[in-house]
């Protein structure tokens, strides 16, 4: 299956842009640089040109608000097959860096800035060490890919191997030039395969879903112990993977850095902000307009990329956040929703229903 695209202009007879190419691929990889957002504006630029030691450099290094690491392979003068075996090549080297390697790439990338600082400042939370490199995702760019490639993508994302492409391509209309782009594989998908360490042992999936619950200026626990929900905005990055959940789901919150506050069943798929209402003692009203704990940014209520979403839960067991559950040893992460495999998810959960003895639906 070949990605392709169109665009057309609007207006009583449509007309479609000529497809044209950039002048050099070169010019690609510094359009990312200097607007990351062509890429993606879930992920942060750390590395550029970075040597790997097995005779090759990476075209490009991103780090993701959970500290997972992007590797970006972009096509250039070689076949679409060579990239993805080289990409995965240059994984091999990617899942050895400590954080202490990651903060000298990014020394090399930003001279005289630190990666703390600028991660802060870029997703306004904390860097911590000990989640960066836990897991790692892999991006060929391509203006396009053949058949084969697409098969061998396809079955690696399949397996869980946390590989996809981005399509794009180039148009023309008189002077200018347009880029548009296109995932072959969902995101939210390829993010769902980074969750585990690559080398952590793991296990069978045991049916119980972790949901980090975080940012306390943008969300209550309060509100959503009371109205019955959890919520996660500002990008997709943090509410797509909401879309995992199906109602009947047995979720348990995390507050990161906080600790376990709650165990409860989803009884409905993620809806908008303005579209989501919860139940109130004086009958249905919108979330919006009741729960005041939180921005929920609103800011962004028209904006479906960066608003608020919800999913409505029923509440088996909670705890006030003065009262979590943190321990050392327990899961944790940064994606909204995840489905663990880590061996240490299933002795979190053992020790979960010890102090949630209400768990039972």
């Amino acid at each position: 299956m070949t990605v392709r695209h169109a665009i057309w202009t609007v207006g009583p007879q449509p007309k479609a842009l000529a497809p044209s190419v950039l002048p050099s691929e070169q010019m690609l990889e510094d359009m990312i640089v200097a607007t990351p957002e062509i890429l993606s504006d879930q992920w942060m630029l750390i590395g550029r040109q970075e040597n790997t030691g097995f005779g090759g450099r990476i075209d490009l290094l991103a780090i993701a608000p959970d500290g997972a690491l992007v590797l970006i392979e972009i096509k250039k003068d070689r076949t679409p097959r060579e990239v993805v075996a080289q990409a995965l090549d240059y994984a091999c080297w990617l899942e050895t860096l400590r954080p202490e390697d990651v903060a000298a790439v990014y020394g090399r990338f930003a001279p005289g800035r630190r990666l703390g600082d600028d991660f802060r400042h870029r997703f306004g939370q904390d860097l911590d060490e000990d989640a960066i490199n836990q897991s790692h995702q892999i991006i060929i760019v391509a203006a396009a890919i053949d058949d084969s490639t697409t098969r061998i993508i396809s079955y690696l994302s399949a397996r869980e191997i946390p590989i996809n492409v981005l399509c794009f391509q180039v148009f023309s209309s008189g002077g200018d030039q347009f880029v548009s782009r296109a995932w072959l594989i969902d995101p939210m998908q390829t993010q769902a395969s980074t969750v585990a360490r690559p080398d952590d042992a793991k296990e069978p999936w045991n049916g119980e879903i972790y949901v980090s619950f975080g940012n306390p200026d943008a969300r209550s626990w309060k509100d959503a112990v009371r109205y019955g929900f959890i919520s996660a905005g500002n990008g997709a990055w943090y509410s797509n993977t909401l879309n995992l959940l199906r109602p009947g789901d047995r979720i348990w919150v995390n507050v990161p850095g906080v600790g376990y506050v709650g165990v409860g069943i989803v009884t409905g798929p993620r809806e908008t902000a303005k579209n989501f209402t919860v139940q109130t003692e004086s009958g249905e009203a919108p979330v919006l307009d009741v729960a005041q704990g939180g921005h929920y940014h609103r800011q962004y209520a028209d904006d479906p990329d960066r608003c608020e979403y919800f999913v409505p839960v029923r509440w088996l067991q909670t705890v006030p956040r003065d009262q979590a559950v943190k321990e050392i040893g327990l899961f944790g992460n940064q994606n909204t929703v995840c489905k663990p495999v880590a061996t240490k998810w299933r002795s979190t959960i053992d020790r979960l229903k010890q102090r949630f003895p209400n768990h039972e639906a």
